[in-house]
């Protein structure tokens, strides 16, 4: 993932922003969607835009544009840093290879033991259920 690539493929799209602001608000396109076309990217490899497009499914349009918005700040320059900030920290959230989960070890304990004190316990709190007639 090249982060300086990525970021000369977005797309910027201003809109007015809701909130508090008074004519400011009501005057000035503040609000920023940043996009990336995840699939036409030169940035990420093959295997990496597979991962993106699992990992960010529910955000991915029909087209394969991610996009982000922004509207917390009142000037459209910091709504656009931040929705560059957050489209990277999605990518790279979804690019993290997971640890993979161990199992518990094995006990030592003499397994059958164990499993009969496991069976006769489960019987025991089945005994406290209803009776079926």
């Amino acid at each position: 993932m090249d982060q300086q690539q990525i970021e000369k493929e977005l797309n910027f799209l201003t809109s007015r922003s809701s909130g508090s602001g008074g004519q400011h608000v009501n005057k000035t396109e503040t609000k920023v969607e940043a996009r990336f076309e995840v699939d036409a990217s030169g940035a990420l490899t093959p295997a990496e835009k597979r991962k993106v497009h699992e990992a960010l499914a529910n955000r991915i349009s029909k087209e394969g544009i991610l996009s982000v918005t922004s509207d917390a700040r009142r000037s459209q320059v910091l709504n656009r840093g931040a929705a560059v900030k957050k489209l990277l920290r999605l990518i790279k959230k979804a690019l993290r290879v997971r640890k993979r989960r161990k199992g518990p070890p094995q006990l030592k304990a003499n397994p059958k033991k164990r499993l009969e004190r496991k069976r006769r316990h489960s019987e025991k709190k089945a005994l406290r259920g209803k009776i079926k007639i």
